[in-house]
C-alpha cells in the first residue's frame, strides 16, 4: 500500500523529466462506493465515468503520453447479468458521446481485448472511434475491455507462430513483443489501483514487470485530478534502477 503525505500540486516538479510517460489504472471500487451511499452499484459506475474524464484532462494537461485504464476484465463476465448488461450499455453510450470530444482534444483512442462477445453495434462503434482518432497526436487513451493479461500473452504467442512457424524451435522476447496488445506503447511507468485492493488482477502482466505500483484505499469515483497529482508526486520520489545500483543512475533518470 502506498503511504504518502499530502503534497500540494505546486510541489510536483514538471522540469525534471519525472512525469510518467505511461500511466496504467485499475479503476476499482465503483460498486462498493455506491453501496456505502445506499445507491445501486450502477450509480457508482456512472460516477466512475466522471472520474475518468477528470483524470484524462489532468493527464493531458501534464503531457502524459499514454493513459491505459482497465474498464472490463475477462473475469468480469462472471458478474450478475444485469450489471454486465448495464456496463456494456454504458460503454456504448460513453463511446458514442465522447468521440467528438476526443477528436477536438487531439486524443487518440485504442481499445484492447477480445471483441467476439461484444454486440455488433459496440464493435462497430469501437472501430469507428479508433479510426476517427487514429491520426491524433496528443494523449493516447487505451481502454482495456474484455481484456486479460494471460489472454494477451497467449494470443500474441499464437499470432507470432502463425506468422513465423519457424520460431517453434525457440524465440526471444523481442520476437513476441510486436504481437502484444500494447506493442504501440512503452511499458507503464506508474500503475495505480483504487479501491483498497493490492493486486494487479491479470492486467498487463507482461508490461507491468518494472512498473511502480501505487495502491490507494480511495474508491475510483473519489479519484480525480488532485489524487492523480498525489500519485505522481509519490512516483517522483521513487528510484527506478531496473537492476542497476543507485550509483549507476544519472540524475536525469525517470
Amino acid at each position: 500500500m502506498a503511504l504518502f503525505n499530502r503534497v500540494s500540486e505546486q510541489e510536483i516538479d514538471l522540469t525534471q523529466g519525472k512525469i510518467p510517460q505511461h500511466i496504467a489504472i485499475i479503476m476499482d471500487g465503483n460498486g462498493r462506493w455506491a453501496k456505502k451511499r445506499m445507491m445501486p452499484r450502477i450509480y457508482g459506475h456512472k460516477k466512475g465515468v466522471d472520474a475518468l474524464r477528470d483524470v484524462i484532462r489532468a493527464c493531458d494537461e501534464l503531457q502524459v503520453a499514454y493513459l491505459t485504464v482497465f474498464a472490463f476484465s475477462s473475469e468480469n463476465w462472471r458478474r450478475p447479468a444485469d450489471e454486465v448488461s448495464f456496463l456494456m450499455g454504458l460503454f456504448l453510450q460513453v463511446l458514442d458521446s465522447e468521440i467528438e470530444r476526443m477528436q477536438r482534444n487531439n486524443i487518440r483512442l485504442k481499445i484492447i481485448g477480445r471483441r467476439d462477445q461484444f454486440s455488433a453495434e459496440l464493435v462497430q462503434l469501437i472501430e469507428l472511434a479508433e479510426q476517427k482518432t487514429a491520426n491524433n497526436t496528443g494523449l493516447c487513451l487505451t481502454i482495456a475491455a474484455d481484456y486479460g493479461g494471460h489472454w494477451d500473452v497467449m494470443q500474441a504467442t499464437q499470432a507470432m507462430l502463425r506468422d513465423q512457424p519457424g520460431l517453434l524451435a525457440g524465440f526471444a522476447e523481442t520476437d513476441l513483443q510486436p504481437y502484444l496488445s500494447m506493442a504501440y506503447a512503452p511499458d507503464p511507468d506508474l500503475f495505480i489501483r483504487t479501491g483498497g485492493e493490492q493486486r494487479i488482477s491479470n492486467f498487463l502482466l507482461w508490461q507491468l514487470a518494472y512498473t511502480e505500483l501505487y495502491f490507494t484505499d480511495l474508491a475510483w469515483p473519489e479519484f480525480g485530478r488532485e489524487q492523480l497529482h498525489q500519485s505522481i508526486a509519490w512516483f517522483q520520489q521513487r528510484e527506478r534502477r531496473f537492476g542497476r545500483i543507485s550509483e549507476q543512475l544519472s540524475d536525469s533518470s525517470c
